[in-house]
């Protein structure tokens, strides 16, 4: 069997995935990866997610600059969860989110409502063009 086969993916031919930045332990970021991007990044040793919005292939950075390099790919005891160790490049510290912020959990629950936790690092005007 090919290791690819050996994850659950969904009904749409998906996996759930998770990148956390290896030296921090920092939760970046949630995407979705199909085959094709859970082999591309297997081979590249670069994120290459799954954009479902867009229905391609998204090379993480591929607009921003803000790519990351995967030191290792991990699944879940279910198979169906993919995590990703990685160190996130392109501004320092790494931006993950497209808010400019350094992960897209930058939101926490507090006091009954959400409160902004994470300062924006760069203006994502200046980012995305």
């Amino acid at each position: 069997m090919n290791w690819i086969d050996n994850i659950k993916w969904d009904d749409k031919g998906l996996v759930p995935v998770i990148a956390q930045e290896k030296d921090t332990g920092d939760v970046l970021m949630f995407a979705w990866m199909n085959r094709e991007a859970l082999q591309k990044t297997a081979e590249l040793k670069r994120a290459v997610y799954f954009s479902r919005s867009r229905g391609k292939l998204w090379f993480k950075g591929e607009e921003s600059g803000h790519v990351q390099t995967v030191h290792e790919i991990r699944m879940d005891c279910d198979n169906d969860v993919v995590l990703l160790t990685v160190t996130q490049l392109g501004h320092e510290p790494g931006i993950a989110c497209h808010t400019g912020r350094h992960s897209c959990f930058y939101q926490r629950f507090e006091d009954g409502q959400w409160q902004v936790a994470a300062p924006v690092l760069k203006d994502p005007e200046t980012i995305y063009k």
